[in-house]
């Protein structure tokens, strides 16, 4: 059971899959647009194609330096070459830079058709916002691509602060990200909460910094097994820390 908590004065909140459905669930993404180009990749099944493409990607961000956040579309076309290359050194048919240039431009574009904003979560930041809650952004990538979220999503005039890492700079897990981010509120980490779906970016450093970290679950999958970072809270929507719900 979670114990209440009082509202702090401020909170540094995340965007993609925190505010967003931006990324989550990518399995799903790559099997619908593996589908799409299902006689392009024959013989091989689509979902072949979209699970070795997956295991590639998922390793390379796993090791990635932040530098790939800012090129976003480029380290796609790398994780589907990549995946190429594992299905050709599998045995089987190659196939062709060309097209794991358009498979991978269309998955970019895939995912920006079908990004929305959560249900509820505006209103959740509205209402924070109504309490007296200093509210700052925080979130990673390209300036260009994120402030284009920013802007079609409605969020700039919800926030006190935006800090996007391709603007300023540096970005989470760097504690510098959260130090200019309160400081920017005027606040210490005792005052703030840091939330967001990045055990990572959102928890760990944050905790580091006796910041309140509260990590967002949103389908409800649960920590990963053998886990040792432990949440502050765990919600699966910023709804839920919204006072007075009924």
């Amino acid at each position: 059971m979670t114990v209440s908590k009082p509202l702090p004065r401020a909170m540094l909140i995340d965007m993609d899959d925190t505010i967003l459905s931006a990324y989550g669930r990518p399995e799903i993404a790559w099997n619908t647009i593996a589908k799409e180009f299902a006689d392009e990749l024959a013989p091989l099944p689509p979902e072949l194609v979209a699970t070795t493409v997956l295991a590639f990607a998922r390793n390379f961000w796993a090791n990635a330096e932040a530098a790939w956040r800012m090129k976003l579309a480029e380290a796609r076309h790398l994780t589907v070459k990549g995946g190429f290359a594992a299905l050709a050194a599998a045995g089987h048919r190659a196939l062709p830079d060309d097209l794991a240039v358009r498979l991978a431009d269309r998955f970019t574009a895939y995912r920006e058709e079908e990004m929305f904003v959560f249900p509820g979560a505006h209103e959740a930041i509205d209402r924070f916002k109504t309490l007296g809650i200093k509210l700052a952004l925080v979130t990673n990538g390209a300036a260009d691509m994120q402030r284009a979220k920013v802007e079609r999503f409605e969020l700039a005039h919800r926030f006190d602060h935006i800090q996007i890492e391709g603007e300023h700079g540096f970005g989470k897990p760097e504690e510098r990200a959260y130090l200019h981010a309160m400081e920017a509120l005027g606040v210490t980490p005792a005052d703030t909460w840091m939330i967001g779906d990045n055990l990572e970016w959102e928890v760990v450093t944050p905790q580091r910094l006796g910041i309140y970290a509260i990590w967002i679950d949103v389908h409800g999958d649960g920590l990963p097994e053998g886990s040792t970072v432990r949440p502050d809270r765990i919600i699966r929507s910023l709804t839920e820390l919204v006072p007075d719900r009924r």
